[in-house]
């Protein structure tokens, strides 16, 4: 993998991490499309930089971890079912980060959900005064929870996931996006970690090539975040999630088109 690929890939993360577009799925497109093989490294790498998207969080909501300590129990509750899951399923997790076939009919699928959600959870129906932002109930953070471990099939989005788990618990747009982007943080750290201890278990070895370019990678997911994290609040609150519907659709359709037409995709 040269920088040029390693910076379009860490671009890729950081405009898609908090948008219900599924990161990995286009990640694992650009991939195909640059021609880089689905090698261990290149495995870890996709996994690795999610975590530079991610620390954007502290940065913009720094002053929320200052909350009770209930937001973190509440946080630990909905992170314990993909935890379970992830161990369980591993090994079909990792078959799945090959697949182009796999990210466009979930893209396309998940598309179609998106263009209804604003129909099936209309915010006016929600109560002013109801839950607060960040601090859903713990029965509420566990159905959150079990939401995300849909996210573990590549294309269908952990944020897309973990913000219709939000939906289906009254909670506004806004505070589904935001417990999403927290529940990211322990999550994508433990995937990171377990990808990485897989990765040395296999007989694999980071040369300092190597670690020079993940950090370079997370570098940039980094700052491409930070800008996309607050765009993507401001307009799905205005506006919900039709338009992300109707991108979804799009690429899955012209991703599952090329295939069928038998274009060379190397991640196949």
């Amino acid at each position: 993998m040269t920088y040029w690929q390693a910076l379009i890939l860490a671009i890729v993360e950081g405009l898609t991490e908090f948008l219900p577009v599924s990161s990995t799925g286009h990640m694992i497109i650009a991939s195909a499309l640059m021609g880089i093989p689905a090698t261990p490294f290149t495995k870890l790498y996709l996994v690795v930089i999610q975590l530079g998207a991610i620390l954007s969080v502290l940065v913009v909501y720094w002053r929320r971890f200052f909350q009770s300590f209930d937001f973190y129990l509440k946080l630990l509750v909905a992170f314990l079912p993909v935890v379970v899951v992830g161990l369980t399923l591993k090994k079909y997790i990792d078959i799945l980060l090959e697949s182009v076939t796999t990210v466009g009919l979930m893209l396309l699928m998940g598309g179609v959900v998106l263009m209804f959600v604003d129909k099936w959870f209309p915010q006016e129906s929600i109560e002013e005064g109801g839950s607060p932002v960040t601090t859903p109930g713990f029965r509420q953070a566990f159905v959150i929870g079990v939401f995300q471990c849909l996210a573990v099939v590549p294309g269908v989005s952990r944020s897309a996931a973990t913000i219709i788990g939000g939906l289906t618990q009254k909670l506004t747009r806004k505070a589904a996006a935001e417990f999403a982007f927290f529940l990211a943080m322990p999550t994508m750290a433990a995937a990171a970690a377990k990808d990485l201890l897989d990765f040395y278990q296999d007989g694999g070895q980071l040369t300092s090539a190597d670690v020079k370019l993940i950090l370079f990678g997370n570098v940039i997911a980094f700052v491409v975040a930070l800008l996309a994290i607050r765009l993507f609040i401001g307009f799905v609150t205005k506006f919900g999630f039709r338009a992300f519907g109707i991108y979804r659709i799009i690429v899955g359709g012209i991703l599952l088109l090329m295939i069928g037409l038998g274009v060379d995709l190397q991640l196949l």
